[in-house]
């Protein structure tokens, strides 16, 4: 079994650390500048400061990584991902009870949730969240670093740009594009495509923000 560092022992980390036993992963701590090493977190140790996940994979005390840094954060956790990346694999957490088509193609540093559904030919970058119970219909592409909320359902041929946030129980109809650092609020039904970034909210979804 692979051992699991994790970035950031927040609400996110907590929920990585949660779920990756069942994705085949042993946690072996977190990394978080806001808590002293040492301390204990879902019965995981904090090993140290984001800084020093480096020295610490070389001294292979951990095989993988994943980031725990969550959605209001999104250009940190861009930035942490992609100076990390080249030196420290992260893994793909993928929950036994998700259905995954053997077409589609799953980056680094996923973390697909329970009762997820991803259909033939769809696309996910790096660094994606798909909380539970997401819909992602055939030939769909999620760019790095986006998230989906519970129950979000995007349909088929959509392209989700980057660092986006799909709300939850949100609709995109098919043939979309959704434009980088786009948020979809809960609920809203999105019936265009986006290409200035913002809040999207309603049904249909107008530009709020």
């Amino acid at each position: 079994m692979k051992r699991l560092a994790i970035i950031g022992a927040g609400d996110l980390g907590q929920l990585i650390a949660h779920h990756a036993p069942a994705c085949g992963l042993q946690v072996v701590g977190f990394f978080d500048d806001f808590n002293p090493v040492g301390k204990s977190i879902q019965g995981h140790p904090i090993l140290g400061k984001l800084s020093e996940a480096k020295d610490y994979f070389e001294r292979k005390v951990f095989d993988e990584l994943m980031c725990g840094i969550g959605y209001k954060h999104m250009e940190f956790r861009r930035q942490i991902f992609n100076d990390l990346k080249l030196d420290i694999p992260f893994a793909r957490l993928i929950h036994p009870s998700a259905y995954v088509d053997k077409s589609t193609q799953i980056g680094q540093g996923c973390f697909i949730l329970p009762g997820c559904k991803i259909d033939a030919h769809s696309v996910l970058e790096e660094n994606v969240l798909l909380n539970t119970g997401v819909v992602l219909a055939h030939d769909s592409i999620i760019k790095s670093h986006s998230f989906c909320g519970p129950a979000a359902a995007i349909a088929g041929k959509t392209t989700i740009g980057e660092c986006c946030f799909i709300g939850i129980n949100s609709t995109i109809i098919d043939n979309l594009t959704i434009c980088d650092f786009s948020v979809i609020a809960a609920g809203a039904v999105v019936t265009k495509s986006i290409f200035i970034k913002g809040l999207y909210a309603g049904v249909p979804a107008s530009k709020k923000l």
